[in-house]
């Protein structure tokens, strides 16, 4: 339950109970952002109350505020109560929605499948995240480093379905081979023959002897040999 104290006496109480409403859905949403990690959120309000209530008196104690309804989330639509508790108070329902806006990140360009993010390929853009129902970012760091699935047009939300992990080593890409005996370690230069993540065993060509061997990725840009 949450209270806002009551507006001085000229206030029209229709407007108070919009404020209170207003105030109480606020709260249930900075809990839920706080709990989310979500940053610079806007809310928009749309609130309907009884005709009626026009012509309730104003309330000097505060009006109190209630959700009587099953909503799972706060972005969904609150059945509420809403209380006077003067003598003699008064008691009236009233329903509730917060939009929520969040900056979300956006392609500033196209981008490329396979293409890894930057920072300088990505932008903050406020959308109502009630209406992305396939998934948005709330920061870019959440994004730098995965990769494009498919072609991204310029503007374009980012949604989980876009990303996956970006390869540790691509086709045709100069790879180091390395190779430890005795905790003496060497190593010489190559050629990836596909595209693999650290723990993928790749094809690679020894660039010195021409040799194709079968070698697991380490790390960015590093393999060693199976044998």
């Amino acid at each position: 339950m949450t209270m806002l104290t009551a507006a001085h006496s000229l206030a029209d109480t229709r407007l108070e109970i919009q404020e209170a409403v207003e105030h109480h859905l606020g709260a249930m949403l900075e809990a839920q952002a706080a709990r989310q990690g979500w940053q610079g959120m806007q809310l928009r309000y749309e609130v309907n109350v009884p005709a009626a209530a026009t012509d309730l008196p104003t309330c000097s104690t505060g009006i109190q505020v209630q959700a009587t309804g099953e909503a799972p989330s706060a972005m969904e639509r609150q059945t509420l109560q809403v209380r006077c508790a003067d003598t003699p108070g008064w008691t009236l329902n009233a329903t509730g929605l917060a939009h929520v806006f969040l900056p979300s990140v956006h392609a500033a360009g196209v981008i490329d499948r396979g293409q890894t993010f930057t920072a300088q390929d990505l932008k903050l853009q406020r959308i109502n995240i009630a209406k992305a129902r396939r998934g948005y970012y709330n920061r870019l760091e959440e994004v730098v480093g995965l990769a494009a699935k498919r072609r991204i047009r310029a503007g374009q939300l980012i949604t989980p379905a876009l990303l996956e992990q970006a390869m540790a080593v691509r086709r045709g890409q100069p790879v180091r081979i390395v190779a430890n005996h005795d905790g003496i370690e060497a190593s010489t230069s190559g050629e990836a023959l596909a595209d693999g993540q650290p723990g993928d065993v790749i094809r690679v060509r020894n660039i010195g002897s021409g040799k194709v061997i079968d070698a697991k990725v380490l790390d960015a840009g590093v393999v060693t040999s199976t044998f």
